[in-house]
């Protein structure tokens, strides 16, 4: 063969090769000179899979999805929507999420949860079964509305003092809570569903046990103890997730704590009160 034409074929395979490599990402869409490459589409489209919808998962559909992404950001700076002071505060949370991830991403994945960690966490923090008789109060309350709400309440206690086989006739006729109909029975809760005021006052106490009027955030509650779960009837998924939450909350209060050391902080404790 001769010289020139073997010459002339390989700059025409290198080119060929050369072009291929290019288009190994193309563009597949622009969108006012901002491109969309097709490993961004492909990359959505993977993602797009694994979340349900009433419309079929296509390319076409997610490269529209795409383009409408990108018109509506170039439409919110036009407008300067980045400096709205709630568009700010979203920004800041999502920066805020985004920088523990960062950090913690690594530690957080070696959080490891085994059947004695369940068992410990059980111990400490037993699953009961309670009825209650709500009271509403409101967030902020005015005097004459809270005494009003814990001279009802006392009456109540005292009347299940004398006899308690009353509670559910009483939850019956005074609740305000949905459960009422039902002696205000809202069944097993781990510790984690309740407010915190409400399991203190159920804790270590007895079937049978009624409590004193408790306050929680959600008004005035007077509470019967009905059952105590035993540890192996508890639902280990769960509690699995409890147990893991509850260790990423010590992380997470190890990072706050690190954090605090190196910034300035002046608090006005006047206004906490």
């Amino acid at each position: 063969m001769d010289v020139k034409v073997v010459k002339i074929l390989f700059i025409l395979s290198a080119l060929i090769s050369s072009n291929v490599f290019a288009n190994k990402n193309p563009v597949v869409a622009e969108v006012n000179g901002r491109k969309i490459f097709l490993k961004e589409l492909e990359k959505n489209f993977t993602g797009a899979k694994y979340f349900v919808s009433g419309k079929k998962v296509t390319k076409q559909y997610v490269l529209n999805e795409l383009i409408n992404r990108e018109l509506g950001i170039i439409k919110a700076r036009k407008s300067k929507l980045q400096q709205d002071p709630i568009v700010k505060n979203k920004i800041n949370d999502l920066l805020y999420h985004a920088q523990i991830s960062k950090d913690l991403e690594e530690k957080l994945s070696q959080i490891k949860i085994s059947d004695k960690d369940i068992k410990k966490y059980f111990n400490k923090n037993p699953e009961y079964r309670t009825s209650h008789i709500l009271l509403r109060i409101k967030v902020n309350p005015d005097g004459n509305e809270l005494l009003a709400a814990s001279d009802v309440a006392k009456d109540i206690y005292r009347k299940l003092k004398k006899d308690p086989s009353k509670f559910e006739s009483l939850a019956n006729k005074h609740s305000q809570s949905p459960n009422a109909e039902v002696g205000g029975d809202v069944g097993f809760q781990p510790s984690v569903n309740l407010a915190p005021e409400y399991f203190q006052a159920i804790r270590g106490k007895p079937v049978g046990y009624i409590t004193p009027p408790t306050m929680t955030q959600y008004g005035l509650h007077i509470i019967k103890v009905t059952d105590i779960k035993k540890y192996k009837d508890v639902n280990k998924t769960a509690y699995q997730k409890i147990v893991y939450d509850s260790k990423r909350d010590q992380v997470l209060a190890g990072y706050f704590s690190n954090l605090r050391k190196n910034a300035s902080i002046k608090i006005e404790k006047k206004y906490l009160k």
